[in-house]
């Protein structure tokens, strides 16, 4: 017998995530907010592993505009080839594990802040010219 009122949803493509807007204007303040910071000032480690949390998910999902944007773009185009770069350091820094240091936390916000620079040069990219 079925009791849940939840459906799992299939979507490997990341079909339904696509339309979302993301909460840009937020996590922008976030991460300035953070790259502040010159110590903990009064946070603990796990206050800093919850922030680092909030910016590692951000991070995922804009990497995902990110890729989405990169794969309208044809194959031998720069602005695709970089964001290839930029996704594969994206890779690498998002499989660091979490610690509860302000070191971690700005390095999430800055790739943050990278990630977001890459986005608007791919959206300025595949806006044709005028």
């Amino acid at each position: 017998m079925h009791t849940s009122a939840h459906t799992v949803l299939y979507d490997p493509d990341g079909l339904i995530e696509a339309d979302l807007p993301l909460d840009r204007e937020a996590y922008e303040c976030l991460v300035t907010a953070v790259l502040a910071w010159t110590d903990q000032d009064n946070l603990t480690d796990r206050d800093l592993e919850q922030i680092a949390l909030q910016l590692t998910g951000h991070a995922r999902a804009v990497a995902s505009d990110v890729r989405r944007r990169a794969d309208q773009l044809p194959k031998d185009s720069g602005p695709r080839a970089l964001a290839d770069v930029v996704l594969r350091q994206a890779e690498g820094r998002l499989s660091v594990p979490i610690e509860g240091t302000v070191r971690c936390v700005q390095n999430r916000a800055r790739l943050v802040r990278a990630l977001y620079e890459r986005l608007d040069r791919l959206e300025a990219a595949a806006t044709p010219a005028v």
